[in-house]
């Protein structure tokens, strides 16, 4: 996925009344607000109210559902014939806030802006990110957005998530 293919998706699903978030590694890149690496895929994050359209409008945009042995109602992956990827994140939130369903994303965590080419775009938030990313163990990528996200915000690296300098 690169940067234009990105901004378009997002134009046309605003257009479309259907809100998502940027998340992953496009979502580091647009908070940096800059391009840090290549990215396979986008991840994106949208709530559960809007999960049908956004199917529906995707598929008839060319994209299926790839099977995978995890895929769930709340977070799968589809695809296109020129090899986009899109990581789903459904999620939904009651009245109170309260998760209940899908994602578990944290209340204010999707309160986050970016910029990608210079355009906006609504993301997680920086703090939640960070503590996304230093949640589980770290890819050599995942450990370049730990510290690029560190570096730009003034966050503390957890020991499990530091550079190894050899």
């Amino acid at each position: 996925m690169n940067s234009v293919d990105v901004l378009k998706l997002y134009a046309d699903l605003q257009a479309n009344n259907i809100p998502i978030w940027i998340d992953g590694g496009w979502c580091v890149d647009a908070l940096l607000g800059r391009q840090t690496r290549p990215h396979a895929d986008l991840d994106l994050a949208v709530e559960q109210q809007h999960e049908p359209p956004l199917r529906a409008l995707l598929l008839a945009w060319g994209y299926c559902e790839e099977s995978r042995d995890n895929s769930t109602a709340w977070n799968f992956i589809l695809k296109d014939a020129s090899g986009r990827r899109l990581d789903i994140h459904v999620f939904a939130y009651d009245e109170q806030g309260k998760h209940i369903y899908g994602i578990p994303y944290p209340y204010g965590s999707l309160t986050g802006t970016g910029f990608i080419d210079g355009q906006m775009v609504n993301s997680i938030s920086p703090e939640w990110m960070f503590q996304f990313k230093t949640a589980y163990q770290p890819a050599e990528k995942d450990l370049q957005d730990v510290q690029a996200l560190a570096d730009q915000f003034g966050f503390r690296i957890p020991a499990s998530h530091q550079i190894k300098v050899q």
